[in-house]
């Protein structure tokens, strides 16, 4: 069965996002501007690319949706990133309506005729490991159920949130059913909605779930640049400082480096 993930990178789209903007050259001032590029590139680094290096079945596609106005610098900087993952595919698109421009790329990495497994990242995100493997093992644990559905969700809740800048990492394990990270949908031949056609804590209303708990499964960044956090009556996220404990289990879990993930981040 086909895994695709989907990434977007500082991608400029129509919607899609908390953050209002007056027109869309203010949006790609936004997403463009370098501090903001540099803690994209950092948290992607440090957290994103890990995972997904370290996975113990490489039978997947990584899309990473860009707009075609990301500044050069910024897209070769990307692509070297990306180099020694070769699932990999960078697609630059023109800024377009955000749900039919990530259904589109991801469409186009599907067989169309097959079942596919389709999952979503933040650049500051990343999956266990294992992750790539366990979907395949539950799409065929529940095979019966995904026969009977066109779309079935399958929940990793389990997993931690980081946030890493010039203080150090903090984080913890949490439990948080249906966000973005750790959640992958099985998607039967010829249909064309995708993982990306709903919001993802809603999954629930539209389909069957399976949820799994048993082990951490995803690793959340949390930072200033969030775009959920720049929503009014947001509280502010408190962490503690990551124990040694955790930071073992991230390391083994994830193949994140935590003292690299704090260079990185300017500790």
């Amino acid at each position: 069965m086909q895994v695709i993930g989907l990434c977007r990178f500082s991608y400029p789209a129509e919607g899609g996002f908390q953050v209002e903007h007056a027109d869309l050259a203010e949006r790609m001032a936004y997403l463009y501007a370098p501090a903001r590029l540099e803690e994209r590139f950092a948290s992607f680094e440090g957290i994103c690319l890990p995972g997904l290096r370290a996975q113990t079945d490489p039978d997947f596609t990584f899309l990473i949706l860009i707009g075609d106005t990301l500044p050069d610098a910024a897209l070769d900087r990307l692509r070297a990133l990306v180099a020694d993952l070769p699932q990999a595919r960078i697609v630059a698109r023109p800024p377009l309506p955000h749900r039919k421009v990530c259904q589109e790329v991801i469409n186009a990495a599907r067989d169309m005729t097959q079942p596919a497994l389709e999952f979503r990242l933040d650049d500051d995100d990343t999956v266990g490991r294992d992750f790539v493997e366990r979907l395949r093992a539950t799409a065929r644990d529940c095979a019966p159920l995904l026969a009977r559905h066109r779309l079935v969700a399958l929940d990793f809740n389990r997993g931690y949130i980081l946030r890493a800048d010039a203080g150090g990492v903090c984080g913890e394990e949490q439990i948080l059913p249906y966000s973005s990270m750790g959640l992958a949908v099985a998607v039967q031949p010829r249909v064309a909605l995708s993982v990306m056609n709903f919001a993802h804590n809603k999954l629930g209303q539209f389909m069957p779930t399976i949820t799994q708990t048993d082990a951490p499964m995803f690793v959340r960044g949390h930072n200033e640049h969030n775009d959920s956090r720049q929503k009014k009556h947001v509280k502010p996220m408190r962490l503690p400082p990551l124990s040694p404990d955790d930071a073992a289990v991230i390391e083994d879990r994830f193949g994140i480096s935590v003292a690299r993930l704090a260079r990185l981040c300017g500790a």
